[in-house]
C-alpha cells in the first residue's frame, strides 16, 4: 500500500502527473483535513477473516433478496487474477475518475476505450490477458516488498476502492458480484463518508492493525516540478 510504489506504476500506463496516491495517516479530524482535496477514490488495504467473510456472505444475501439501486455511471470490473487486488482496486478509482483525471496516452487510455460497455467479466478478461498490466503488476509487487507472491500463494489482505458517484458513495471489490451501494453522498466529503464505513471494517476486528486508507488527490505544483 505505499503511495510512491502505485505513483510509480501508474506512471508508466499513461496516468498524468496531475493526480497521484497519498497516504491518509489516520481517521482524526485533523489528520484528514491533511489530505490534499478534492479526493477522487479511496484505496482501502484490511485483513480477510472470518468476521468479513462472515459480514460479506450475509451482505450479498441481503442484496439478493432486497435490490440495491446502481448508477450506470459506476465501472466496475471483476476480479479474475490471484493476488491482484492493488491492480483491481486502482483501475477501479482511475475508470470511475476519467472525467477528471485526463489519461495520457498509454495502456490505460487504450484499456478503456476496449473495456468500454464492456460486461464485468469481459473487463476482468482483458485485464487477465494484457501482457503489459502483467509486468507492471510484478515490477510493483518487487518494489513494494521483498517477496513476491505468486499467483498460488494465499494472501490474507484485500484493497477494495471507494468513490463517489450521482450522489453515493460505492465500495468496488472485483471479489464481489457487484458494486455495493453504501448510500448517500456529498462529493466533497467522499473521504469522510469513507471513514465511516472503514469504522466498521474495523469494528468487525478490534483486535486487527492492519488497515491502511490511500487517497487519490491532485498533486501539489511543487511535487509537479519536481517530476520535471
Amino acid at each position: 500500500s505505499n503511495p510512491d510504489v502505485m505513483n510509480k506504476y501508474v506512471r508508466g500506463l499513461g496516468f498524468p502527473s496531475s493526480w497521484e496516491y497519498v497516504d491518509v495517516f489516520g481517521m482524526e479530524e485533523e489528520l484528514l483535513t491533511m489530505v490534499p482535496r478534492p479526493v477522487r477514490a479511496v484505496l482501502l488495504l484490511f485483513p480477510i477473516s472470518k468476521a468479513y467473510e462472515e459480514a460479506r456472505e450475509q451482505e450479498e444475501r441481503e442484496i439478493n433478496t432486497k435490490g440495491q439501486e446502481v448508477s450506470a455511471n459506476v465501472w466496475f470490473t471483476k476480479q479474475t487474477i490471484a493476488n491482484a487486488c492493488g491492480t483491481i482496486a486502482i483501475v477501479h478509482s482511475i475508470a470511475n475518475n476519467t472525467e477528471h483525471v485526463p489519461l495520457e496516452a498509454g495502456f490505460l487510455r487504450r484499456f478503456m476505450d476496449q473495456a468500454g460497455d464492456m460486461s464485468p467479466l469481459h473487463r476482468a478478461d482483458l485485464l487477465e490477458h494484457s501482457e503489459e498490466l502483467e509486468e507492471a503488476h510484478m515490477e510493483m509487487a518487487s518494489d513494494g516488498q521483498s517477496c513476491v507472491p505468486t499467483v498460488d500463494d494465499r494472501v490474507d489482505l484485500h484493497f477494495v476502492c471507494f468513490v463517489h458517484k450521482d450522489g453515493c458513495l460505492y465500495e468496488l471489490d472485483g471479489r464481489k458480484p457487484y458494486p455495493i451501494n453504501h448510500g448517500p453522498s456529498e462529493e466533497d466529503r467522499l473521504l469522510e463518508h469513507t471513514v465511516e464505513i472503514v469504522r466498521h471494517f474495523m469494528a468487525r476486528d478490534p483486535e486487527e492493525l492492519r488497515f491502511t486508507m490511500v487517497a487519490l488527490v491532485p498533486t501539489t505544483s511543487a511535487a509537479i516540478q519536481r517530476e520535471r
